[in-house]
Formats: C-alpha cells, sequence, structure tokens
C-alpha cells in the first residue's frame, strides 16, 4: 500500500512538473485570397481601393499594367516603402498571378470627394484631358487612356474612379522622379511640360467626371497612342 501511494504521489509530482504543451499552430489555407492579405489590407478586400485618397483601385485595372508596377517596384524605377518590401521577395510569376486575380476583380466604384476648383480650372483640365495643348506637346489623356478613359488592354490603366489625391500625388511623383518606367517613359515626358495648375486641373476634372456603365479596359489595338511608351520585356 505504501508503495502505491508513493508511486502515485511521485507521478503527481511528474504530472504537475511537467511542461504544459502548446496547442497545434492554426492551419493557413494556402489560396491565393491568403496569400495577398498583404495587398488587400491596404488596396481593399477585392481590390477596390483603401479608405483613403492614396491607397488605388486595383480591380478590373489590365493585368499587364499591375504586373509592370509590381516590376518598376521591384526593380526601383517606382518607390513607395511598403510596396518595394511587399514585392522584394515575390517572383515574377507570382506577381503576374497577382495581377491577373485583381484584374478580373468586378466590383462597384466609390466616389471620392474632390477640392474646390475654379470652372478655369475644370475647363483647363477637360482640355487637357480630352484635347492636350499641342503648343506644349502634350497629348490628351484619351488619347492613350481611351475615348472613356477606362484604359486599354493589356497595360493602360484606366483613369476614371480614381481620387484626386492619388493621381495628383502619380503626377507629382514622375515629376520627382520617384515614379518611373522603363524607357521610353512617356508619362515623365508629359508631365515634364505641365505646371502645376496643370496637374491640379487634371486631376480634379478626373476625379470628378462619372465612371461610365461599361468601365472595361477598350480592346488591345484599339487605341493607337500618340506617343510609344516603355513597357518592360516590350
Amino acid at each position: 500500500m505504501r508503495c502505491l501511494v508513493r508511486r502515485l504521489a511521485i507521478m503527481a509530482a511528474v504530472l504537475c512538473a511537467a511542461p504544459v504543451m502548446a496547442s497545434d499552430p492554426p492551419v493557413v489555407p494556402d489560396t491565393l485570397v491568403q496569400r495577398i492579405a498583404a495587398c488587400t489590407s491596404c488596396h481593399g478586400e477585392h481590390g477596390e481601393g483603401g479608405d483613403n485618397g492614396f491607397n488605388p483601385r486595383l480591380a478590373g485595372k489590365p493585368a499587364g499594367y499591375l504586373h509592370r508596377q509590381m516590376q518598376d517596384f521591384q526593380r526601383g524605377l517606382r518607390h513607395y516603402d511598403i510596396m518595394e518590401y511587399t514585392v522584394a521577395p515575390l517572383t515574377d510569376g507570382y506577381m503576374r498571378e497577382i495581377a491577373e486575380y485583381f484584374a478580373m476583380q468586378e466590383v462597384p466604384y466609390a466616389r471620392h470627394p474632390v477640392p474646390a476648383t475654379t470652372a478655369a480650372a475644370m475647363a483647363r483640365g477637360e482640355q487637357l484631358t480630352t484635347k492636350g495643348d499641342p503648343s506644349r506637346g502634350v497629348p490628351a489623356c484619351m488619347a492613350c487612356h481611351g475615348p472613356n478613359l477606362t484604359g486599354v488592354q493589356p497595360d493602360i490603366p484606366g483613369l476614371v474612379g480614381l481620387p484626386y489625391d492619388y493621381i495628383s500625388a502619380q503626377l507629382g511623383s514622375w515629376r520627382t522622379n520617384t515614379r518611373r518606367t522603363v524607357e521610353p517613359d512617356c508619362m515623365a515626358t508629359i508631365v515634364s511640360r505641365l505646371s502645376d495648375a496643370d496637374i491640379s486641373a487634371v486631376s480634379a476634372w478626373l476625379a470628378q467626371r462619372p465612371v461610365p456603365a461599361d468601365a472595361h479596359a477598350e480592346p488591345a489595338g484599339s487605341v493607337k497612342p500618340p506617343l510609344r511608351c516603355g513597357v518592360l520585356g516590350g
């Protein structure tokens, strides 16, 4: 009896002293949606755009354009710390898969506030967007981004539905050389010919333009840009 009690006491002591085993770690599903959580945390669950004026919409943009932007961040042509860190370890095939995922998303466009702008500035923004300024060698935005400004396949983005803050910030980034692409970089050329007032006017006019019923990008080859723009690998 004493032996049994002693054994039970020893067993109890051992059990009490044994380390508590951690539970198994949660199983994370290996799906693309899970793997792009870093993207959707800023750009929205379906790429509809963030809740501020600087995280743009990705949904529905041409896959070639989205792919090239990730390449530009990865190759040091475009600068934004979060994006550079996020894409640094990604393979080209993985970036293409991400681009194709967001290109297929179809979600409603959000409306964004437009700062108070004079009638003259709005008229200037409309002129630059629809007709350009031949005296400065500036083509119309529509000449490259399509007659409805919804983009052109495979790699020219739409401009409708973007916030004023994002458009003006990106045009400014080309001017300050923090956004570039491979040569010939037509946007850098165009922006160098615009004044600060022009950038503000174009941004305001684009931001207030209604999104058309069919916001899909125009078919490839349907628009012939007046300038030859650089495309990685092309």
